[in-house]
């Protein structure tokens, strides 16, 4: 690779390969665009005649500048024809004649399939999605408006979204579907290629040298070449060096999806296996198509960067910093929660809205979520720690992470809780973080893994004193393997959560029992307290009363006293003077009787009657016959005139 590389930059006077590796890498291994953005163009060499649909082949190229033909790259791994091998195809020029021109733009290559139809686009990657749907429009006889164009891998992308953004290899497939356009007759046997389209392929792919089997899910719009791109990030055996048994022949194309592969649905049995010597001139065929797919992979690990002359750190380096994805978390973020949402945002962005749910807070936050609610709603927690200088990571994130069996499965009985250690910042912040709430033990324990063993999905399970991890999951997993995990870890948690349910069950009925019991002692206490409390009141009122009484009786007492001092003395009755019997009874049937002078005033009466008891204000004085109310009389007549003489018995009565 790396002579043929040189040859073909023979012409443009480049004999350093490291500067020729860059300048491939400017330019997205297009060889024909590396050479004319150095060459001068009024030579007239390979300039690019791109249009709407078809691009222009390396040989029509060749023949313009130089009379040869180079055979054109292919995409398929089968029928492509090696380059060639000599440098006298281009007419070198001194490098004080070359200057750099503008470069030619990035032609992306489209197959669509719609129903028993397909057509091949050429665009540039300035191009619209939308853009991509009116030629559609055109060629297919579809509206736009009634055209859902899937086989992104990103997932669905809207109209305005340009190719650029979207990070597309070369070679693209895709399919049209139309739910509002019922199939005709001549299409009814299309019906099962979209339902194909939809089905998800279980392939079990074997890597022999390893001794393993990968189980892995894709569905029916997947390529080929994404599969093999997929098993490079899992085995290290990078898609040129790649050596498969079990593709059927119709599985002739590497950019053929896995519906129209030819594979056994629901589920084939595949072997990978490293090539024993990737540059044998034995098989120029195979390696001139998987140079040429590397040329259109954006995301494919060149090992052997050592064939051209160049290390990791010039292969991987500024030269190719436009191609990289914007990083998963930023390395100062003020907060853990500013950094989760970019997380969130970055993770969908890459592999789709299909994920676990991350908890959006610090670790604390997500901690109390998961392990200080009532036992019945505890939950474990899950720590997914990830790492873009990984190779397993966009396999792990893409085929496990978003599995649907695996979000599902986090969704209900995990907090899920993420992080990116791929800055060495925000690597020690994360260790600190774990450090202040797991102990030194987790740290330690994340400090021995290295890069190539992420991501890392570490399972913690909340104890009485200490929080426990229970598990650390690497990323050289299988989506079965990681569900066993998951459950495996689920059992222990359900196991630990049913004792803590017991004893917060036992608690619980203790406390409600002491709780009730207070209640009651409450309640008594209460009523105790009432009954006291009206017991003080009764007395305090009954005493309130015998005061007045007492009071009462004595100001009675003190009032009779004075009256009965005040009482003209009894007269005899053998004074001479006219005397005036009376006899009255009183209402406890006793008779009071005395003298009185006819002459004494009725008030003297009353007063005598006061004097016994019985009051003015509350009795009256009556006559028998006839009946008259003494006390109604003016106290100022005597008894003379009241007709009290010389005797009459009279009668207390109390007034009402």
């Amino acid at each position: 690779v790396g002579f043929n590389t040189a040859s073909h930059f023979a012409c443009t006077g480049i004999d350093n390969i490291a500067e020729a590796i860059t300048l491939l890498e400017l330019n997205n291994w297009d060889l024909v665009a590396a050479i004319n953005g150095v060459i001068p163009q009024e030579n007239g060499i390979l300039q690019s005649q791109a249009t709407m649909y078809g691009p222009p082949s390396l040989s029509e190229a060749a023949d313009a500048a130089a009379g040869s033909a180079v055979p054109p790259p292919s995409s398929s791994s089968s029928s492509s024809s090696p380059p060639s091998s000599s440098a006298s195809a281009f007419c070198p020029i001194t490098p004080s004649s070359r200057h750099i021109v503008e470069r030619q733009p990035r032609l992306l290559n489209f197959r669509v399939e719609y129903r028993q139809r397909s057509v091949e686009l050429v665009l540039e990657e300035g191009n619209t999605v939308g853009e991509i749907k009116q030629i559609l429009e055109t060629e297919l006889g579809v509206p736009v408006s009634k055209m859902q164009l899937k086989g992104w891998k990103s997932g669905d992308v809207s109209d305005s979204t340009v190719l650029r953004s979207l990070h597309l290899p070369k070679n693209n497939s895709l399919y049209v579907l139309t739910p509002d356009i019922a199939p005709t007759a001549s299409t009814s046997k299309n019906s099962a290629l979209q339902d194909s389209l939809n089905q998800n392929f279980l392939l079990v792919i074997s890597h022999r040298e390893a001794q393993r089997d990968y189980n892995l899910n894709f569905p029916g719009s997947r390529t080929i070449q994404e599969v093999k791109r997929n098993i490079s990030d899992l085995t290290n055996i990078p898609v040129r060096h790649q050596q498969w048994e079990g593709w059927p022949a119709s599985a002739s194309d590497d950019s053929m999806t896995l519906a129209l592969s030819g594979i056994s649905y629901p589920c084939h049995h595949l072997s990978v296996c490293r090539r024993s010597s990737p540059a044998n001139a034995q098989e120029p065929t195979e390696e001139c198509a998987d140079v040429h797919m590397i040329s259109d992979s954006e995301g494919d690990d060149y090992e052997d960067a050592s064939e051209f002359g160049v290390d990791d750190s010039e292969m991987f380096g500024v030269g190719s910093s436009s191609c990289r994805k914007s990083p998963m978390m930023p390395e100062n973020s003020e907060n853990e929660t500013d950094a989760l949402i970019h997380f969130t945002s970055e993770f969908s962005s890459r592999y789709g809205e299909t994920h676990p749910m991350f908890f959006i807070g610090s670790l604390e936050a997500a901690s109390q979520e998961a392990f200080h609610g009532k036992a019945r709603d505890r939950k474990l927690l899950a720590i997914y720690l990830h790492n873009d200088d990984s190779v397993l990571s966009n396999v792990f994130c893409s085929q496990m992470m978003c599995a649907d069996s695996i979000v599902s499965y986090l969704s209900q009985n995990f907090i899920t809780w993420a992080w990116d250690v791929t800055k060495e910042a925000n690597k020690s912040r994360l260790l600190t973080m774990c450090t202040r709430h797991f102990g030194s033990v987790v740290t330690q324990t994340i400090r021995t893994y290295k890069t190539d063993q992420f991501p890392l999905l570490l399972i913690v399970m909340g104890k009485r004193t200490s929080n426990e991890v229970l598990n650390v999951i690497q990323g050289n997993t299988t989506v079965d393997e990681l569900m066993m995990r998951l459950m495996g870890a689920m059992e222990i948690f359900t196991a630990q959560q049913q004792e803590d349910i017991k004893d917060e069950d036992e608690r619980e009925a203790r406390e409600m029992v002491k709780r009730e019991q207070d209640e009651a002692y409450r309640l008594s206490l209460e009523a105790d307290r009432k009954k006291r409390e009206a017991q003080e009141r009764e007395e305090a009122e009954q005493f309130r009363l015998e005061q007045m009484r007492k009071e009462q009786e004595e100001e009675k007492e003190a009032i009779r006293l004075s009256l009965e001092q005040a009482l003209p003395p009894e007269p005899d009755e053998e004074s001479g003077e006219q005397i005036s019997k009376l006899r009255i009874r009183t209402p406890s049937g006793e008779f009071l009787e005395r003298r009185f002078l006819g002459s004494c005033k009725l008030q003297v009466l009353f007063d005598f009657v006061a004097s016994k008891g019985y009051p003015f204000e509350e009795f009256k004085l009556l006559t028998t016959f006839p009946r008259r109310n003494i006390t109604q009389l003016d106290p100022g007549s005597t008894l003379l005139e009241a007709k009290l003489f010389p005797q009459e018995t009279l009668f207390l009565e109390a007034k009402e």
